[in-house]
């Protein structure tokens, strides 16, 4: 019997082995992402997070070993085999050192997504992008990272232990006995630990770990990558909450509305929105003229210069933090609650676009992106809302203008400047009036910019920085020749990000600031107001905003508001980060969880938010605004109704 004790805690040990990894995974993270726990207050005590940490790695570490328990605990005197220990133990080191990989990765990967890798990054990536030379750059890059991981594993192998070592096989009526009631514990552990623990009504999720955090970023320091991904595979459908049983669909639409009307006053611009990769508001020199004390220059000399004359939103947010959560948000005003839209099981749904609206009125469209056709689903989305043209990399490289290939920044797409020249000359080729949306690419890792630029370009803090300045010169360039365009003096141009990237202040570090964004409307004619707005804008504003300027006369569906419209003080933005659902009104951000609990600060003059706001009577109704934004999204999503029809109530 104490033979077979040795058994079972050799079996032990090796769990707790792979917990210990978990944990080292989990300092390494914080090692190489500090800025997730340097807020000055409001953190939550590090013991806490920790706490936390190890009931997510006990829940992911029983999730993919489960085979192997079930192998090595088998009550039969096979187990006893050598070859079926080799077995065991390969099995245990191949899943294990997966685990330790991918969770590396996602000490740099999630600096860009902004959270734990989920499920959905098989299919984010699946479209033809150059992830193979991706992955091989960004090794290189981070080659301790890679020695760390390969330190970790040898640790597994060495300190490994066969369970069956110097034991003899008992006899098989013992082993039954003992092995039995030992086997269906722990399969009954197993399940309780991977539920998160026997006290939890269901098993635990990725919006659990918000219960062990201050600040929405510091989920990133709980969660571990295989349980995020583990536990995002074949997600549900989503849950209509219940907050609205008592009202009538009417009463909840009277506060939030989704159908809109524009005026029948048309004013026929073409329209071209520009996407731009990763800029965030902080980039922005005009945008942050108090910060380092006034001395802050920023990296966009030139989209400073045109913000001067533009109608510039100041105080403008992304709804979401991926590039496929932006396009949805800006040609269809869908934001990004809970997965990516076009990831999700309702990517299916009939949806409009800016383009497939503007189309009955005579307008034509077209989608511009330099990398691989397919890309990130770019051109799959935008065919499906009703784009009539896509032009990605296969278009440019047969355009005898333009050097192919020879263009490739090697990683990503063609490069943003020689791009961007296509792109003002492919719209002359265009009939007006026109809608065009070009989506940009080189202000992107592994900050690369043209060789050409080498000593031009100087080497900043970052070298994303670098990126940006190259790109605002692209756009210099880009406007330079569109202004010798035909098409040039009767066009409305809207420059906005898909999301934010690096940052060196802390203000743009926070939950918040992670989706402060640029947004500006440029009128080459004069014809629009100019100025810097400080109303709240976000990205689903884009959409019913430009329907109200070209005049468009049909009711529509959209989760924005018009920006123009001066009969309403709706000054509101929303998005999620981790299970939290983040409103913006005027200067108070509120950080609500779906439920009950809701935090709320001010964020103008507490930009780190440090310091929540007792809450006041108006909090009341901004969070029934919020949830009934929420209710209508997943209430629309879920009944496929999110474009306008004849039997839609008005």
């Amino acid at each position: 019997m104490k033979k077979e004790g040795l058994y079972y805690l050799r079996v032990l040990w090796n769990l707790v082995l792979v917990w210990i990894i978990y944990t080292a995974c989990r300092l390494i993270f914080i090692w190489q992402n500090p800025e997730l726990i340097s807020s000055p207050a409001g953190s939550a005590p590090w013991w806490r997070l920790m706490e936390g940490g190890m009931l997510f790695d006990c829940s992911a570490l029983l999730y993919t070993n489960a085979i192997y328990g079930l192998l090595v605990l088998l009550p039969l005197p096979l187990r006893y085999k050598n070859w079926w220990q080799s077995i065991c133990k390969w099995l245990f080191v191949i899943v294990n050192a997966v685990a330790i990989a991918i969770n590396l990765i996602d000490v740099v990967y999630s600096r860009y997504s902004g959270r734990r890798t989920t499920s959905s990054f098989f299919d984010e990536f699946s479209g033809g992008l150059h992830v193979g030379e991706i992955v091989g750059a960004e090794l290189l890059a981070h080659w301790y990272l890679l020695c760390i991981g390969i330190a970790l594993i040898a640790i597994l192998v060495f300190f490994y232990r066969r369970p069956n070592q110097h034991l003899s096989t008992p006899c098989l009526s013992h082993l039954l006995i003992g092995g039995i009631p030992l086997y269906i514990l722990f399969i009954l552990l197993s399940i309780i630990g991977m539920r998160g623990g026997a006290t939890y009504h269901r098993p635990i999720s990725t919006a659990d770990a918000s219960r062990f955090v201050q600040q929405p970023q510091e989920v990133n320091i709980v969660l571990n990558t295989p349980f995020s991904m583990i536990r995002t595979l074949g997600k549900a459908k989503f849950q209509v909450p219940d907050y609205f049983s008592d009202e009538t669909e009417a009463q909840r639409e009277s506060g939030y509305s989704v159908i809109h009307k524009s005026s029948d006053q048309a004013t026929p611009y073409n329209i071209v929105i520009l996407i731009v990769e990763s800029f965030g508001r902080e980039y922005f020199g005009c945008l942050n003229k108090d910060m380092d004390n006034g001395r802050y220059e920023g990296y966009t000399p030139f989209l400073d210069s045109l913000a001067s004359q533009s109608l510039t939103f100041v105080q403008a947010f992304a709804n979401g933090r991926k590039s496929i959560d932006a396009l949805p948000s800006i040609v269809s005003s869908i934001p990004m609650f809970v997965e990516p839209y076009v990831l999700t099981r309702y990517a299916t749904n009939k949806v409009e676009s800016i383009a497939s609206l503007l189309g009955f009125q005579g307008y034509h469209s077209a989608f511009f992106h330099g990398a691989d056709n397919g890309s990130m689903g770019f051109e799959a989305f935008t065919k499906a809302v009703g784009f009539q043209h896509y032009y990605g990399m296969n278009e440019y490289c047969t355009d005898g203008r333009f050097n192919g290939m020879d263009d490739f920044d090697g990683y990503w797409a063609i490069w943003d400047e020689e791009f961007m020249q296509y792109f003002a000359l492919q719209m002359s080729e265009i009939e007006e009036p026109f809608i065009t949306t070009l989506f940009t690419a080189s202000s992107h890792h592994p900050f690369h910019i043209p060789a050409r630029y080498e000593g031009r370009i100087p080497h900043e803090q970052h070298p994303m920085f670098r990126c940006v300045r190259y790109t605002d010169y692209a756009l210099q360039q880009f406007f330079a020749t569109a202004k010798q365009q035909p098409w040039y003096p009767n066009t409305l141009f809207v420059i906005t990000a898909d999301h934010t990237n690096e940052s060196a202040h802390a203000q743009y570090q926070t939950s918040l600031g992670l989706f402060r964004i640029p947004l500006l409307i440029y009128d080459p004619s004069g014809r629009l107001p100019k100025g810097y707005s400080q109303q709240v804008a976000q990205q689903i504003d884009i959409l019913p905003t430009l329907l109200h300027i070209v005049g468009y006369s049909q009711p529509y569906i959209a989760f924005g508001k018009d920006l123009l419209d001066s009969t309403t003080t709706s000054n509101w933005a929303v998005n999620y980060s981790n299970g939290v659902y983040q409103y913006v009104e005027g200067s108070r951000v509120l950080l609500f969880d779906g439920d009950k609990g809701c935090t709320c600060y001010d964020y103008l003059a507490d930009p780190l938010l440090q310091h929540p706001l007792p809450k006041k009577e108006k909090d009341i109704s901004s969070i029934q605004h919020l949830k009934a934004i929420i209710y209508s999204y997943m209430q629309r999503m879920v009944e496929n109704n999110l474009a306008y029809e004849k039997t839609t109530q008005k």
